[in-house]
């Protein structure tokens, strides 16, 4: 992108966010340094606006983008609230990366975690696309659940306590759907990625703190009734 049309998009991007990015190896999750991170527009991935290399901590100095004003992430908008960067990351020996879709809200810190992992073949790439955030993408309703559930089924029905789990079972697709993989992802980033997919980071913090209590609490439901006992 020319230095014209970058001036004209932060014009049009009035306000910024902040980017903070660390890469590490799939091996042992050590930091990879040096490695070079090239940001980009989603909507241009070919148009480079930064290119930065990380340090001895995998991390890259912290970066200010432009972003659509506070104000439209604080009520419903028709207008999208942030602005979707791409992310190219390479080094010699790991396969290159590319993260699209990622999201920048005014005023806030945005924490990218990149793991590469070590080059099998020359040429490869792996490709991470972050889908639109729930809040402004259009999704399929929520299966809808009785409030009462019915208590008439072999086996155990509750946990004798409720436990905060390290791991949660996470089914990527429906629960009728056999065929969707399931992976085990920490209680905690589980309940992370879910608040940011969920809610603006812009919000006032009892809005957020209010969030992610409710958050825990459905995600802890489930764990203690085991309601969802054929994905184990």
């Amino acid at each position: 992108m020319n230095t014209a049309s970058l001036k004209s998009m932060q014009t049009d991007l009035p306000d910024q966010g902040t980017l903070q990015l660390y890469v590490l190896s799939s091996i042992r999750n050590q930091p990879v340094e040096d490695a070079s991170v090239q940001i980009s527009y989603t909507g241009d991935p070919d148009s480079v606006i930064e290119e930065v290399k990380t340090d001895s901590n995998g991390m890259i100095p912290k970066i200010q983008l432009p972003t659509p004003p506070l104000e439209y992430s604080m009520s419903p908008s028709e207008y999208q609230p942030y602005s979707e960067y791409t992310f190219r990351i390479s080094k010699d020996g790991f396969e290159n990366l590319d993260i699209s879709g990622a999201e920048i809200l005014p005023n806030t810190t945005a924490i990218q975690r990149a793991v590469l992992a070590p080059q099998t073949a020359p040429g490869t790439f792996e490709d991470i696309v972050i889908p639109a955030h729930t809040l402004y993408g259009e999704y399929p309703e929520k299966i809808p659940e009785a409030e009462i559930k019915p208590m008439d089924t072999s086996g155990e029905i509750v946990l004798s306590r409720v436990v905060i789990p390290e791991y949660v079972v996470v089914h990527n697709g429906s629960p009728n759907d056999s065929s969707a993989k399931d992976y085990y992802v920490r209680y905690r980033d589980y309940i992370k990625n879910v608040a940011s997919s969920e809610i603006y980071a812009t919000w006032p913090d009892n809005t957020i703190r209010a969030n992610v209590l409710a958050i825990m609490s459905f995600t802890l439901n489930r764990v203690y009734t085991e309601w969802y006992r054929n994905h184990h």
